[in-house]
């Protein structure tokens, strides 16, 4: 029979407690979860960075390694012509019902022919499915999940080096993944021998992703000519192209001239796949928009392509959200807007190119002898600098300089008050 406790004994002491209890409860142990098994990830590099950034007390503190556009004070930029946009949703009272499964049709006409032109035979022949997607992350993932599904056989080539994110994005599509040369640190430029060598020895039928332009996290892009000559090496061997176009107008300030890989293999006959992002050229990162578009050879197969982009996208997100397509298509569909767009995308282009060559002078002045013309060669917003991880780790413990360790610098970091400083101080790192 079980002795009663009286509810004093709550009173007693721990200590004196503990001595009317069996020993084996006095013993502790961390519990084990349902997920005890599950690693802890590492940290996004890109936010280790920021975070040393933010904890620098220092007034000299540069921030290199975010990618998202600034301008020359430092400050996130919102275009007028989204300013203009938004004003004209809110004022026609739109409600906020679904979007179809594929977005909205106004948006995936506007981006179809933003990327491959209004002369574009596809286009005109009703060949090319556009869905909407959540930005150009969100796209490469429909892309990936649609080539899983369907060409699981095939290997996704990614450049070498690439975006980081690529990677996970096709391996969790249930893709494998190889690469091919692309960067030459020697002249920190394209090593194109390498590049269509690789391409050449692919297995037939391989996938390729192509950067459409500005490069991440090179900035390095082929010529016209070398464009043109990958379209024969790629089309002779018969494989794949995925363009990724995150920077379309963002790169060179001119919406034609950035496409012109993309235009230029659709009219060389390849039924490519191209993943647009708005986030940088129009600024909306945080509305999280952009399009999936793949050609189709005929109708049929269009249909067919149609209808398994919605069956994947389904269970994924359902459908996308509708408020950055509608601020794209708003500006897409006036003329007015449409032209306050180019001329502001240019704006952002041109100052990005213009520290480009103001770090190039502030290198000279610090006294470098060294040959940085690559950095003018190289265009968008990311800049290879050359630097070493040694160098990188230098600059933010002398002078508070963060950047990426492969010596990415984000040149919509780099401003005109700052541009001096951090000329100097590459230039005593690199001694």
């Amino acid at each position: 029979m079980l002795k009663q406790i009286s509810p004093f004994a709550f009173n007693l002491t721990k200590n004196s407690l503990f001595r009317f209890l069996p020993l084996r409860t006095c013993t502790t142990s961390a519990p084990t979860g349902f997920w005890s098994h599950v690693p802890k990830g590492p940290e996004d590099p890109i936010l280790g960075i920021t975070v040393a950034y933010n904890k620098d007390t220092s007034p000299s503190k540069i921030n290199l390694g975010v990618g998202a556009y600034r301008d020359d004070k430092g400050q996130p930029f919102v275009l007028q012509c989204v300013r203009a946009a938004e004003k004209i949703i809110h004022e026609g009272n739109l409600d906020h019902e679904y979007a179809p499964i594929g977005g909205p049709a106004s948006f995936n006409s506007k981006a179809a022919k933003l990327v491959f032109g209004l002369d574009s035979a596809p286009l005109k022949e009703g060949r090319i499915t556009t869905v909407t997607s959540l930005s150009g992350t969100g796209a490469l993932r429909i892309g990936g999940a649609f080539l899983g599904r369907f060409k699981k056989e095939a290997k996704v080539y990614l450049p070498n080096p690439t975006w980081a994110n690529h990677t996970p994005i096709f391996v969790d599509s249930g893709l494998q993944i190889a690469s091919y040369r692309y960067y030459e640190p020697s002249t920190c430029g394209l090593n194109f021998k390498g590049m269509t060598e690789d391409i050449s020895n692919a297995p037939t039928g391989s996938i390729i992703l192509l950067h459409a332009c500005a490069h991440n996290p090179t900035g390095v892009d082929p010529s016209k000519e070398q464009w043109e000559e990958l379209s024969t090496v790629i089309k002779k061997k018969g494989h794949f192209v995925l363009f990724d176009s995150a920077y379309q107008g963002f790169a060179s300030g001119d919406p034609e001239r950035d496409a012109f890989p993309i235009r230029h293999f659709v009219k060389d006959g390849h039924l490519v796949a191209v993943c647009q992002s708005f986030a940088k050229n129009f600024g909306l990162y945080g509305e999280r928009v952009g399009a999936f578009n793949i050609i189709g050879a005929n109708q049929n197969e269009t249909q067919a392509i149609e209808s398994q982009l919605k069956i994947l996208i389904r269970p994924m997100y359902s459908n996308p959200p509708v408020h950055g397509a509608r601020i794209v298509s708003t500006i897409l569909s006036d003329p007015d807007l449409t032209s306050l767009w180019r001329k502001e995308v240019a704006t952002m282009a041109e100052r990005i190119i213009s520290m480009r060559t103001k770090l190039v002078e502030g290198l000279k002045e610090s006294g470098s002898t060294r040959d940085w013309s690559h950095i003018t060669n190289q265009i968008g917003m990311f800049c290879y600098s050359g630097l070493t991880p040694e160098q990188v780790d230098k600059l933010a413990a002398e002078h508070h300089i963060y950047m990426t360790r492969n010596g990415r610098i984000s040149m919509a970091g780099v401003s005109s008050k700052n541009v001096g400083y951090l000329a100097k101080a590459i230039h005593e790192v690199f001694q």
